[in-house]
């Protein structure tokens, strides 16, 4: 199983001093935060796409490019690829150059955003989000897997011969997952074509989720992609850890209080109540997310929100070394223990390009 970290970029103040990071220092904050994910031990980074303030991640594959200079083993990918914004065909380019340059360790996850304005800003219309997903992701499967293409839709110029370069390294297309907070039609999209399902539950009570992956379970099997159980599937997640629980609600209760995501709402309390956010000890963290696989099964991606709602950067480097040497050990053997044989692992360039080595050994 995959454990890492994902960032949203946002540029926040700290409620405890007032100070804002510049978008220069929020940018190398992210960098350092990858750099230590791997250090530790993690397998993930994850970064998001914004294109409006306060955020500053508006180029993943920039960021991601430079880390896979600086990195060996970690992972590579986005917390969400705004499939509905973005041309299909800039997408098929740029993550197939990232590929090439990060040795394969490159995959990514498609959403459709949720931030309104987007859309005219990229001449499109909110409106038509959910057609928008399903077109370009099906231009952009296409463009990976062929090497001419023919095409047509409703919301980009057609393409006559046109070969997407470079080709995916390998003759292997990075790895999709299909991120949604809400929208049941995304769980179909990725039961359809056999894709990862990512569910980002960090604001939603778990029936909502077992809700939402089971139904992404039903739909791969009704597919012909396997059983239910062998769907994979990826959920977010939140902590803030001290060797003392109360210490960590303590100091954590003033970031939470005016997030921007989730401040002048619920209590801490009641979030935590009903969210996997988890404020309190490791062990605590270990026995919240432990008990996840007992309602989505055993899944194969855990990432964490750790770097959010002006937190500063040495308290984040801080929560990533308890989470990668204190909780994420723990968690493997946790998740290992009764995995059932034929339960896959989470795909990997290596794995995904044996695999069609197989494939094409039987076919011929």
């Amino acid at each position: 199983m995959q454990f890492g970290i994902f960032s949203v970029g946002d540029v926040t103040p700290d409620p405890t001093t007032g100070r804002t990071p510049t978008e220069g220092e929020r940018i190398k904050a992210m960098l350092e935060i990858a750099l230590k994910a791997e250090e530790v031990g993690l397998d993930v980074f994850a970064t998001g796409e914004h294109h409006n303030p306060p955020f500053v991640p508006s180029s993943p594959t920039t960021m991601l490019g430079w880390i896979a200079a600086r990195t060996e083993r970690l992972i590579l990918s986005t917390a969400t690829t705004l499939i509905t914004t973005n041309d299909p065909v800039k997408i098929a380019e740029d993550y197939a150059m990232l590929q090439h340059l990060a040795d394969g360790r490159v995959d990514l996850m498609l959403g459709r955003g949720n931030m309104g304005p987007v859309y005219p800003w990229f001449g499109q219309d909110i409106r038509q989000g959910i057609p928008l997903a399903i077109e370009n992701y099906a231009l952009l499967h296409r463009l990976w897997r062929e090497d001419v293409v023919n095409w047509e839709g409703r919301f980009r110029t057609p393409l006559q011969g046109f070969t997407s370069t470079p080709r995916p390294l390998d003759g292997v297309p990075p790895f999709v997952w299909h991120g949604s907070i809400r929208s049941p039609e995304i769980a179909e999209q990725a039961a359809f074509y056999g894709d990862g399902f990512f569910h980002n539950n960090i604001f939603w009570p778990i029936d909502f989720v077992e809700k939402i992956v089971g139904l992404y379970r039903r739909r791969f099997e009704e597919h012909g992609h396997g059983r239910a159980d062998q769907a994979i599937v990826g959920l977010g997640g939140q902590a803030f850890m001290r060797p003392n629980s109360q210490d960590a609600v303590r100091e954590f209760r003033p970031y939470f209080d005016v997030a921007p995501v989730y401040g002048h709402g619920p209590s801490l309390e009641e979030y935590t109540a009903e969210t996997p956010l988890t404020v309190g000890s490791p062990q605590q963290v270990i026995e919240r997310y432990a008990a996840m696989r007992n309602h989505v099964g055993d899944y194969q991606r855990q990432l964490f929100l750790m770097d959010h709602a002006g937190l500063p950067l040495p308290t984040v480097l801080e929560q990533i070394e308890v989470l990668g040497t204190e909780v994420v050990p723990v968690l493997r053997k946790e998740m290992a223990t009764g995995r059932p044989p034929h339960v896959p692992d989470a795909p990997t360039h290596d794995s995904r390009k044996a695999t069609a080595r197989l494939e094409a050994q039987e076919a011929g």
